[in-house]
Order: structure tokens, then C-alpha cells, then sequence
């Protein structure tokens, strides 16, 4: 499978392709919630949400094969650590990728400044930078196709 280019353009025009009361093809995110649960992930990515493990050290690196792969997400997986009823953080959706838009540079800048550093992901345990961006591919292309964009 092709993943979306880790570019901002081509991420920001297909976000921008976005309709505020888009219906998913699958789950229960709105467009807003949805580019606020990515920006979320940036967020992690750079440890500023810290969340604990939450499989065994072993489950998490045989699971790490999987940002290595064509396999996409499927699509209605659940995960323990996101809320979808979480409160909105920003007035519009215009704001929210405006924010997500932020998050990518900061992430960008984050790993010229520390290329050899490593944080948590809940199921994936410590990715590298490299890896961070596989996963964000992933999950950018998995939520985009959620709501056709």
C-alpha cells in the first residue's frame, strides 16, 4: 500500500479538502477530532504526552515489524489510549490544522536538534525518529481515507 509523503503540503491539501460536517467512512471521529487525535500523536512523538506501555516489551517490538510493512491500519482498531469523546481544543477545524500544521514543524525541529532520540508509543514501545514517521504515515493515510480525503 502507499502511505501519504511525510511532505506538509500534500498533507495540509488533503486536510484542507476537509469539510467541518464530514461523515466517516468508518468510527466516530469528526474531521475535527480526527486532525486533533493526529496532532495528538505528533505530540508523543516528541514526548510531550507521555503515556505508559501498555503491552509486554516483547508484544511491542514484534508489533514494531508492522511500521515496516505495506499493511495498513484496519480500520475500526481500538485502542485504550484514545478517547474519542475527548473535549475539542480549538474553536474550528481551520485552527485545529493550523495546530497539527505547528506540530509537524515542531517535530521536524525537534528531531534536527535530537536525531537519536526515542519515546514511548503505547503499543509500539521506544520508536526512533525513522520509525515515528513510518507510524505517522500510516496513521495520517488511515485517517485521511477515513473521511475519503
Amino acid at each position: 500500500m502507499l502511505f501519504i509523503a511525510w511532505e506538509l503540503p500534500e498533507i495540509l491539501v488533503r486536510l484542507n479538502k476537509l469539510s467541518p460536517d464530514a461523515n466517516p467512512l468508518w468510527g466516530n471521529f469528526t474531521p475535527q477530532q480526527m486532525v486533533e487525535h493526529l496532532t495528538d500523536g505528533l505530540s508523543m512523538s516528541m514526548g510531550k504526552i507521555e503515556l505508559p506501555l501498555e503491552v509486554t516489551k516483547e508484544r511491542a517490538e514484534k508489533s514494531k515489524q508492522f511500521l515496516y510493512s505495506d499493511a495498513p491500519f484496519g480500520h475500526d482498531i481500538k485502542v485504550n489510549f484514545v478517547d474519542s469523546k475527548k473535549p475539542l481544543l480549538y474553536e474550528d477545524l481551520d485552527l485545529a490544522i493550523d495546530e497539527l500544521s505547528m506540530a509537524f514543524i515542531a517535530f521536524t525541529e525537534y528531531y534536527e536538534v535530537n536525531p537519536k532520540q526515542k519515546h514511548l508509543h503505547p503499543y509500539f514501545g521506544y520508536l526512533t525518529h525513522e520509525e515515528w514517521i513510518l507510524l505517522h504515515k500510516k496513521h495520517l493515510t488511515h485517517h485521511l481515507e477515513q473521511f475519503g480525503v
